[in-house]
């Protein structure tokens, strides 16, 4: 049995978490193959290590009366790696790795470069520690010329390399361009190094190691005490993802799904639970009617009217092609006989949108344009809803019995989630309404 296991940057923040982190990997000889994260927090007011590699490489770059400000930043940061190294009694020195950072730093490689590094130094620390071998992850993780990852040549010059090691550590978070230039994924981007390491090793299980027993049914900030999701799908997991979940990042999910590998949501410090299992499919009846419930505060909604619109060629794209040309991404289009309304990010629009209304005039020529703003939309996510009657009927009446007023609903054909529209202030009682219909008085 093969598993990938990745550590998030909470999981080896200081030389006591590395520990826990090396006791789960050893209690367990599947675990071969690792993933770190660079260092992030120890307590809440702390730095984690990638921020202030962005902040060292901004004060380098910037002109020589910087140069203290840059020394002292590496120094801080180096620090945090030895007192790692010391607290593990590991006979390493990272000086010589240092001195090329230096060096690299001062020849402005790149903030790509720079912010890699705190995933490149721990990856040699956790290799000494558990005495794997340590794979650059710039030798095997492979961007193409435009920056954008190419999955088919990392998987294949991945798996090549790992044929005939047994035990490694791959950082997370960077590979490289075809011309050698370190590029990272997005913020969070180690959950997919994770995810192609577990494809390329054809894995038997992908787990992800966090500060968090899994997945949750909703916000811990809104709902103390959320209950735990055992088993999700990848689907309901997109969605949940989209809509502002943030355990896993979701672009860790399609080289694992590719491959049919589940994801273990599992946490470094409570290692005895079994977290959240991420399938592609499953029988498993999930404990509760929906899977979870989130959602983001900030759109706007522009509702466009016309009598006669359904019998009108073309017109939804007219209205759509305005947004285009005008760069505005969509988010949902909810429609009626005579109307439709599309929802966008009111940050993106707010300065588009004269523009966007006088080319919405132009192109179809309405009978009523309105603006709403200050909209939170929030999604009900489920498999098992398709199968359960009355489903969106509880919904409305939760959010009724709380005063919420739905400004907007859109349901997908597949039934497996419900968007529904609320304002910002009503954002956090409609979440609970929903939680305590569903879930609270289940129990």
């Amino acid at each position: 049995m093969k598993k990938v296991v990745k550590f998030g940057g909470s999981s080896l923040a200081s030389a006591e978490q590395f520990r826990k982190a090396g006791s789960i990997i050893r209690n367990d000889s599947a675990r071969r193959y690792v993933i770190p994260s660079a260092p992030g927090k120890r307590n809440p007011d702390d730095v984690k290590v990638t921020d202030m590699l962005y902040q060292c490489y901004k004060q380098a770059i910037l002109d020589d009366d910087m140069e203290r400000d840059f020394e002292e930043i590496l120094a801080q940061i180096k620090q945090r790696y030895d007192e790692i190294i010391e607290g593990l009694n590991l006979s390493l020195s990272l000086d010589d790795e240092f001195k090329l950072i230096r060096e690299n730093f001062c020849k402005k490689v790149g903030r790509d470069y720079a912010a890699s590094r705190g995933e490149y130094l721990n990856g040699i620390i956790m290799a000494a520690y558990l005495d794997y071998t340590f794979i650059d992850a710039a030798e095997v993780i492979c961007f193409d010329a435009n920056g954008d990852f190419d999955a088919e040549r990392t998987n294949d010059t991945l798996t090549a390399r790992l044929k005939d090691i047994d035990c490694a550590v791959i950082p997370g978070f960077y590979g490289s361009m075809p011309d050698g230039k370190v590029k990272t994924f997005s913020r969070g981007g180690s959950d997919i190094t994770g995810s192609i390491a577990a494809r390329a090793v054809q894995a038997d299980v992908y787990e992800n190691w966090t500060d968090v027993s899994g997945f949750l049914i909703a916000d811990p900030r809104i709902i103390p005490n959320a209950k735990t999701i055992d088993v999700i799908t990848y689907r309901e997991l997109r969605e949940l993802s989209y809509m502002g979940a943030t355990v896993l990042h979701e672009d860790a999910i399609f080289p694992v799904k590719k491959a049919g590998i589940p994801i273990n949501i599992r946490n470094t410090n409570r290692p005895e639970d079994k977290g959240t299992l991420i399938v592609e499919a499953t029988c498993q009846k999930p404990r509760f009617i929906i899977t979870g419930v989130t959602g983001k505060k900030d759109f706007a909604s522009i509702t466009v009217e016309k009598a006669m619109m359904n019998a009108e060629v073309g017109f939804c794209k007219k209205v759509l092609e305005v947004f285009e040309n005008n760069g505005v991404s969509i988010e949902h289009m909810p429609s009626g006989i005579d109307t439709m309304t599309i929802v966008v990010h009111q940050d993106e629009f707010q300065e588009k949108e004269q523009k966007v209304i006088a080319g919405i005039h132009r192109a179809v020529e309405p009978d009523f344009l309105e603006l709403e703003s200050d909209i939170a939309l929030i999604a009900v996510v489920g498999r098992g809803m398709k199968a359960t009657r009355g489903t969106s009927g509880r919904i409305f009446s939760a959010l009724s019995h709380a005063n919420v007023n739905v400004k907007m609903i859109d349901q997908g054909s597949s039934e497996l989630n419900i968007i529904i529209g609320v304002r910002n202030h009503d954002f956090e009682e409609a979440i609970k309404a929903i939680y305590d219909i569903f879930v609270t008085t289940q129990l």
